[in-house]
């Protein structure tokens, strides 16, 4: 059986505060995770796209804040302002991330959009975390890798996505089952349903 909760009647105060604490710490674990990316560029030299692989943990605030408070707009929400926090931190991406966490996180709105605001069993996230990594591959390919073909393209896209359903999708799912069981969500839904896959 899946998980049924509907979208609710707009944000409240707690819905705003809470995502927005987690998305802005996600902004700041985006400056380890930059340099992280940034370092591991050598063990990818085999096949640089597949380092797209390790892009699920952008994609982590969208779905993780889609799923907490189960409102339209939370998933873009929480991929624009861990962007706008990354770029006020000196992301090395600059002002581009902006438009990238709300690429990304309107890949994960879609997919909750998909369930109609109202699923939220595995599959659901796991759907949002893939078109997170679409929608970035969409945006990544002709501003950061326009001349490097379609075996490129190809490669980094599907990364993007595996690591968006795995990372991002399975992860957000992970964090907010451990968030439940450590009392944290008791004022939101995703505190009261049962965990179910």
């Amino acid at each position: 059986m899946t998980t049924i909760s509907g979208p609710g009647s707009g944000w409240r105060v707690v819905d705003i505060v809470v995502a927005a604490v987690v998305a802005v710490a996600f902004g700041i674990v985006f400056l380890a995770w930059n340099a992280i990316y940034a370092a591991t560029g050598p063990i990818f030299a085999f096949l640089p796209p597949a380092q797209a692989l390790m892009y699920g943990v952008w994609l982590l605030p969208g779905v993780l804040v889609g799923l907490i408070v189960r409102k339209p707009g939370a998933a873009i929400f929480g991929g624009l302002v861990s962007a706008a926090v990354s770029v006020l931190l000196g992301s090395p991406y600059g002002v581009d991330a902006l438009l990238s966490g709300a690429i990304q996180g309107a890949g994960a709105e879609l997919g909750f959009a998909l369930g109609l605001y109202r699923r939220w069993s595995l599959p659901f996230p796991v759907l949002a975390g893939a078109l997170a990594g679409l929608f970035a591959a969409a945006h990544d390919i002709p501003v950061y890798f326009p001349d490097t073909g379609v075996e490129f393209w190809t490669v980094y896209a599907v990364a993007s996505i595996l690591s968006g359903a795995l990372i991002a999708g399975i992860g957000g799912w992970l964090l907010v089952r451990a968030l439940v069981a450590a009392g944290v969500l008791r004022d939101f839904a995703a505190g009261r349903d049962q965990p179910e896959v």
